[in-house]
């Protein structure tokens, strides 16, 4: 019987530190996006949360895990937009599946500007590509790829796959900007979208001749 009651204790306990914690992710994130990762410190982040500077540290050793853990949410959300835009979607058009595929990324993005101009400042994303996204997201594109064009040669998909990932990254990164307008980011993910389905139209004939 006590083992059983410890049992039922524990899943609110548990809850209750996965609530702690994200709300720590969350206040760190409107932080870090409002004053910049190097101007905001853990002691902020804790009197911000309404937490003591103890519970943060359980929680995270120090402000660049937390900052790896707000870049990995980040991604894993992306990640997540662009398998469900993907998922059973391959027979569509392919100016409209890339421009699905540009519009979703770009709207998580978007969700997350002011967080995102602070990584991209603070943990440069440039200088290191697409940390810890690209391999995450290469599979994906590549399954794309082979129902778009058939079985082909791995080594050329490979190289595909990351000209294309880096290319439609690139451009979603910059159009998620705070200084650019709807109309102009719809512009440029469409503009995008059809240059990378052209080259992917050109290809799939190239195969077929």
């Amino acid at each position: 019987m006590p083992t059983k009651a410890l049992g039922h204790r524990r899943r609110p306990t548990q809850d209750r530190a996965k609530a702690t914690r994200e709300h720590i992710l969350d206040t760190a994130a409107q932080l870090f996006g409002e004053r910049g990762i190097a101007n905001t410190s853990t002691n902020r982040i804790a009197a911000e949360a309404g937490v003591s500077i103890g519970t943060v540290y359980r929680y995270f050793s120090d402000r660049s895990v937390i900052v790896e853990e707000l870049l990995g949410r980040l991604l894993e959300n992306v990640e997540r937009r662009f398998t469900q835009r993907v998922f059973g979607q391959a027979d569509q058009p392919t100016v409209e599946l890339v421009t699905g595929i540009l519009e979703v990324i770009a709207d998580e993005l978007v969700d997350n500007a002011r967080l995102v101009r602070a990584l991209v400042a603070g943990v440069q994303f440039y200088s290191s590509g697409i940390p810890e996204f690209e391999p995450r997201l290469r599979l994906l594109v590549k399954v794309l790829l082979i129902q778009l064009l058939g079985p082909g040669d791995d080594h050329e998909y490979d190289v595909m796959t990351f000209v294309l990932i880096n290319t439609g990254f690139a451009a979603v990164l910059r159009v998620s900007a705070l200084d650019v307008d709807s109309r102009e980011r719809q512009e440029a993910l469409e503009m995008t979208a059809r240059m990378i389905a052209a080259m992917a139209e050109a290809e799939i004939k190239s195969r077929a001749a």
